[in-house]
């Protein structure tokens, strides 16, 4: 076996970052006894790189931390959830919008250079000895205040405007959320969807792919939710991918 320090694994949509690296061992039983760890953590709706720390590399955790990343995701309009991506309960009604090319584009460049982000109310973050998903979940997000913490952007890019047809965003968010395992409220937030996609009556729905650049600790998710309250109509984070680590 090589003495490796670092790997590159790719997590698929849906698993959880445990579960890539228990998937990994299983591939590599040579492993089977080497400590084995991830530097930063991947949501179960998004999908890309993770970086694996080997044997004494564990020691140098932190600064395996501090690397900038880079993300292709597609920011859906006109909805809302509390974990602001699919996985999450709908937060409101749908408010439909026309988006413009150029708004879109001027709007991104608002967020580039260093900014104070929110962190997500479903996130690992700790306050007053919690997660802030244990507050959310409890919904005592009113009893504590949600802190924020800089990050930067270095770049970010809009790829391209499509449309969606109301089918095909049905058949995705169904896909999306049943490949994900254990309990992440699956059956509330698909009965929540059903529900609004029956109820509205547009057929086509918005998606802008934003390419970005960013340092370490940059919630991508809330950054579409952002995105959204600058637009006042609501939006998610639709995909999320992590195309590389910079080490």
């Amino acid at each position: 076996m090589q003495e490796e320090k670092t790997l590159k694994l790719y997590k698929e949509k849906g698993e959880t970052p445990l579960e890539r690296l228990d998937r990994f061992r299983e591939e590599h039983p040579e492993y089977g006894e080497v400590k084995l760890s991830y530097a930063g953590r991947l949501d179960p709706m998004a999908e890309g790189v993770m970086l694996i720390l080997i044997g004494d590399e564990n020691k140098e955790r932190e600064k395996h931390l501090k690397y900038s990343k880079e993300y292709t995701f597609e920011i859906l309009f006109g909805f809302r959830t509390d974990t602001y991506d699919l996985l999450g309960i709908l937060q409101e009604e749908f408010k439909k919008i026309e988006i413009d090319e150029k708004e879109i584009e001027e709007l991104l460049q608002k967020f580039k250079g260093d900014i104070d982000q929110e962190y997500p109310p479903f996130s690992s973050k700790t306050v007053k000895g919690k997660p802030l998903f244990e507050w959310a979940k409890k919904m005592k997000l009113d009893k504590i205040t949600i802190p924020t913490h800089k990050i930067t952007i270095h770049n970010i890019e809009l790829l391209k405007i499509k449309k969606i047809s109301r089918p095909d965003l049905r058949k995705y968010i169904i896909e999306s959320i049943l490949k994900v395992k254990g309990d992440f409220r699956q059956k509330e937030i698909l009965d929540k969807w059903g529900s609004e996609l029956k109820r509205i009556r547009t057929d086509e729905f918005y998606l802008a792919q934003v390419n970005i650049f960013c340092s370490s600790g940059t919630y991508v998710r809330a950054l579409a939710n952002d995105i959204g309250k600058e637009l006042e109509c609501g939006a998610l984070a639709y995909s999320i991918k992590r195309d590389d680590i910079k080490t």
